[in-house]
């Protein structure tokens, strides 16, 4: 099926084949309604930034959610270095591959498929579902992962539960140039704490104009009240690939939702992420890192949204745009009337470092109340000058500097994630920074880079402790 060419009948199809319930085929069928109706861009606001043309709806052609494909040799070693904990391996439409530990099974964790976890745990998914109701009207491609999803994934921690090692996710578009529209829905229970770890791929193929292959996802994050999830996402698609990613994050009562970005592949990346926080002390941040050279296009939107009183939300979002790729970053804090004492920063920072790269940043507030705090900042500079010299001075090349002064710029960022996170993001900055491939191994260079984060983190505690200690 052609994306330019679905229709109702595509969707009942989508519906029948997995036996889905009446309530469920229903939501399908009025996303999209709105699918149809709305523009690719729906803020006459951003239309003029917006690069959604780049996506080429006759030439995507979606994947059969009944082909099941085998793992090309780069995804198959990769595969190999995740199965040491709780993974999946989705490529195209289908689950290739699953490993749920016998521990993390008697702990009660559900990882399942979407459209099995529907028929086991109707009850449940729908309860969710139900109380926080999305509004497909926001956006014409939520309307579209809403309706048109051909596969998907369910994972539930339930009360209490703290998962130490990270569930991870590795989604693959397949190659044979077919796309795929994926969901993915999260919940979890009161008191409990997980990370939830995705990689996103897709095979280097060779440029056709006929074909362009695109993965659209819709992640829904339901935080209950006192519960902890970190949701780290990397993504590292080849380059004549188009990825358009909804997230929505629902937080309960002292619930805490941790969004961390790598952004790194893909000819156009269009992400909107909504932190939603409805109960009191609610919290957010979302922390996204994006590196573009060549032509690439990165569209960037994270909302913080306050429903509940004394909820903080951070957004912090930084940029390095190389040759004549683009970026643009949108942010709004809304905080309601019933917020107070609520807190919320927003920001979004760029370096540009050729006279062809381009960087645009549209913050925004919407304040219902008083007694808050609403802070938003952006910027968009080009490299300075007097730092390259300086440091070109002290014997490193032109290009040695810039690469200092890049990692100098997002040091601040990859310090708020893990060790392992902060190795994986500066080895996919130098793999594309050289040139090579984005798909992470555990080779040398991997090694060393992860023997510097761990020494680095273990120092940091060190100095917390002592300061702490002797204050």
């Amino acid at each position: 099926m052609i994306l330019s060419s679905i229709n109702i009948d595509y969707i009942n199809t989508i519906t029948e084949e997995n036996r889905e319930p009446t309530w469920l085929s229903e939501i399908r069928r009025e996303a999209f309604s709105k699918y149809t109706a709305l523009p690719a861009e729906v803020s006459p606001l951003y239309s003029k930034y917006s690069d959604v043309k780049r996506l080429r709806a006759e030439s995507v052609r979606l994947s059969d959610q009944t082909t099941s494909y085998q793992p090309y040799e780069e995804l198959r070693e990769r595969l190999k270095e995740s199965e040491q904990g709780a993974s999946v391996l989705r490529i195209g439409s289908s689950i290739n591959n699953m490993v749920i530990p016998e521990k993390i099974s008697q702990m009660g964790v559900i990882i399942l498929d979407l459209k099995e976890a529907v028929i086991k745990h109707e009850d449940l998914i729908r309860s969710q579902l139900t109380s926080n109701h999305l509004d497909y009207s926001e956006d014409k491609f939520l309307a579209l992962e809403v309706s048109a999803f051909n596969s998907g994934l369910f994972i539930y921690i339930p009360k209490n539960v703290v998962l130490e090692d990270p569930i991870r996710i590795i989604n693959s578009l397949a190659d044979d140039g077919s796309s795929s529209i994926a969901r993915a829905i999260i919940i979890a229970d009161v008191g409990s704490k997980a990370t939830v770890v995705e990689e996103i791929y897709a095979p280097q193929m060779e440029r056709d104009e006929t074909v362009q292959q695109a993965y659209f996802e819709l992640i829904e994050s339901h935080v209950g009240p006192n519960a902890h999830l970190e949701m780290v996402t990397l993504q590292a698609m080849s380059r004549n690939t188009i990825n358009f990613s909804n997230r929505k994050a629902f937080i309960e009562r002292d619930g805490k939702m941790s969004w961390y970005l790598g952004m790194f592949g893909a000819e156009m990346s269009r992400y909107k992420v909504d932190s939603i926080m409805k109960g009191v002390g609610a919290s957010a941040e979302d922390v996204e890192i994006i590196f573009g050279i060549g032509n690439q296009s990165f569209d960037v939107t994270s909302n913080l949204i306050h429903y509940g009183k004394n909820s903080r939300g951070r957004v912090l979002v930084k940029s390095v745009m190389k040759d004549t790729s683009k970026s643009l970053f949108k942010g709004m804090i809304k905080i309601g009337k019933d917020a107070k004492a609520s807190e919320s920063y927003l920001a979004g920072h760029a370096i540009l470092l050729d006279k062809g790269a381009k960087s645009d940043a549209i913050p925004g507030l919407e304040i219902e109340t008083n007694e808050v705090k609403a802070t938003h900042s952006a910027s968009v500079a080009q490299m300075d000058e007097n730092q390259i010299f300086y440091l070109m001075s002290r014997g490193l090349n032109r290009e040695g500097a810039k690469r200092e002064i890049v990692s100098g710029f997002l040091e601040p960022l990859s310090r708020k994630m893990g060790p392992a996170i902060r190795a994986w993001i500066n080895y996919l900055i130098e793999n594309k920074w050289a040139g090579k491939s984005l798909m992470l191994k555990t080779d040398e260079a991997m090694e060393q880079i992860l023997e510097v984060e761990k020494s680095r983190y273990r120092e940091t505690q060190d100095i917390f402790e002592k300061h702490y200690k002797y204050r």
